[in-house]
């Protein structure tokens, strides 16, 4: 069974600034109240989706960039597609 970290879920990334040491954030959003964020400063310029305390080592980032890199490449090249939420479905329910 997948847990809530597991889920897949298309989600627009929510923007908040600082002002007198808070963050203040004026974001429209559908989420329940109460639900807890976690917060990731963006930084500028930078890769965002790898700029994570992620326990990946160096090696294992530049191979997950790389797999990406090409399946971007092979998608644009005809190649088929598969539906995240059967990939996860499928994969869950072999574990």
């Amino acid at each position: 069974m997948m847990g809530q970290r597991d889920t897949v879920s298309v989600m627009h990334a929510l923007k908040a600034r600082v002002e007198n040491g808070r963050l203040v954030m004026n974001e429209p959003t559908d989420l329940p109240e109460g639900t807890v964020l976690e917060l990731v400063p963006a930084n500028d310029g930078g890769d965002r989706v790898f700029d994570r305390d992620d326990d990946m080592s160096d090696e294992e980032r530049a191979y997950v960039r790389e797999r990406i890199v090409a399946s971007i490449r092979g998608r644009r090249a005809g190649a088929p597609t598969f539906d995240a939420v059967d990939v996860m479905a499928e994969l869950a329910a072999e574990s």
